[in-house]
């Protein structure tokens, strides 16, 4: 009874009944936040008394709101005033483990934060390496970024991160994935030391590896959890087909067709079959784009902007799109093909169904990735709901073959030219030639 009672106040806090600045509710008030998610009510009466958080909630449950309320209301009552112009911090740090999440991070930062004129800055890789550099040193209040580009420019001095008052992590079990843990410590270390600066650290799971870090690099971080048994939210409806990897496409032509006018998110293993799936589903006359690793972050965005905007029905995509990718009213996500990582899989479907809204999760479950079934159930506590596609389902796909794949590195061996015996990879540079010794040039001046 007693749990039941708090679970229901936790539902009932209002972001206007806590001790939050004008400025920041304004903020709120625009992104028409009014009650706040499980993870806002249990993590912001901790954060906003300045004690340092490791938060983990499920995706898509309000998480980087979470951290940025607490940011900006510790950066005003600090100082009410954003940094002169020519200083250059950051005050505050966030660091994200994909470029995405990273843009998503700065997105809402600048919509919550917009009252607070604050100057937040977004530094990641595959961009204007010359515009970010410029942007920092005209001076950042909040530098949100990821681990690789960070440390370039800090490397080169471009800002100190001795000023730091808040540090946030994002997805911290990600970091381990993607093997930035080493980058992570050494910017923690750049920082003020733990009892000088307040830290938040967020994530879908807060495993031992995680934990540890928590401890090493943080004041005595206090713990929340939401809902850590359950995987994933109750609005995702969840279906799984198995299919043969021969008629995988036809029945994805038949949900396509039956989900029409719907925003649909696919995700497959490979950025092959990502272009391979572009292609085929604008040949028979869907609207798609896809992003992968292989596509350029300016051409990544825009076909992102088109995807959010509606001038495209369906995106594919690899796991680049799991995590931070935050778009509005996405009905369907389908595995075309069932991730190797159950976790991928969780980040995946979290994709839909975000703000409480409803949504749908498909899976098409062939022979080349079947294996990853039970591993993926099992890290769900529960059965993938199996569904049996009626015949109708299966549509002809129209014929044609996909243009072959761009080459991308150095030519094939049979496009080099004849050479004197030096190697292929010689061909690019002169063959060296050796000095005379120091005989012949002796015989040489004589």
């Amino acid at each position: 009874m007693r749990s039941t009672r708090l679970e229901h106040l936790l539902e009932l806090l209002t972001f206007e009944s806590l001790p939050l600045p004008e400025q920041v509710l304004k903020g709120i008030r625009d992104a028409n936040f009014e009650t706040c998610t499980p993870i806002q009510s249990k993590s912001l009466p901790i954060t906003l008394r300045n004690k340092d958080l490791a938060g983990q909630a499920q995706t898509g449950t309000g998480k980087t709101a979470a951290f940025l309320i607490t940011l900006f209301t510790r950066l005003l009552e600090n100082n009410t005033q954003p940094l002169p112009k020519g200083k250059v911090g950051p005050r505050a740090l966030i660091i994200a483990p994909t470029r995405e999440l990273a843009r998503q991070i700065e997105k809402d930062a600048l919509l919550l934060g917009k009252h607070c004129q604050f100057r937040t800055v977004c530094v990641i890789g595959g961009v204007d390496y010359e515009k970010q550099k410029n942007q920092i040193k005209a001076g950042v209040d909040i530098l949100v970024a990821t681990p690789g580009r960070l440390i370039d420019f800090y490397k080169q001095k471009f800002f100190s991160l001795k000023m730091v008052e808040v540090l946030v992590v994002d997805e911290a079990d990600r970091m381990f994935d993607m093997g930035f843990i080493a980058d992570l410590r050494y910017l923690f270390r750049a920082c003020p030391p733990y009892d000088k600066r307040q830290s938040m650290l967020f994530s879908a799971t807060l495993n031992h590896r995680v934990m540890e870090l928590c401890y090493e690099h943080m004041n005595n971080p206090v713990r929340v959890a939401i809902e850590p048994e359950k995987a994933v939210v109750d609005e995702v409806t969840q279906i799984l087909y198995h299919v043969g990897q021969h008629e995988k496409f036809n029945l994805l032509l038949g949900l396509m067709k039956q989900e029409a006018g719907e925003k649909v998110l696919i995700f497959s293993n490979t950025k092959v079959e990502c272009e391979i799936l572009e292609w085929k589903l604008n040949h028979n006359g869907f609207n798609a784009g896809q992003i992968s690793g292989d596509l350029h972050q300016r051409a990544r965005i825009k076909v992102l902007e088109k995807f959010q905007e509606g001038e495209l029905d369906i995106l594919i995509a690899t796991d680049v799109a799991s995590r931070g990718l935050h778009i509005d009213n996405i009905t369907h996500v389908i595995n075309y093909d069932l991730p190797q990582d159950a976790e991928d899989y969780v980040h995946r479907i979290g994709r839909t169904a975000r703000a409480g809204n409803k949504g749908t999760a498909i899976t098409l479950c062939c022979e080349n990735f079947a294996q990853h079934l039970d591993r993926v159930e099992d890290y769900l506590k529960n059965k993938i709901p199996v569904a049996w596609p009626e015949e109708e389902l299966f549509l002809e796909e129209r014929e044609g073959k996909p243009p072959p794949r761009k080459r991308r590195g150095p030519p094939p061996k049979s496009k080099l030219k004849k050479n004197d015996g030096r190697r292929p990879h010689d061909l690019r540079r002169p063959p060296r030639r050796r000095p005379p010794s120091r005989g012949r040039e002796l015989a040489r001046t004589r």
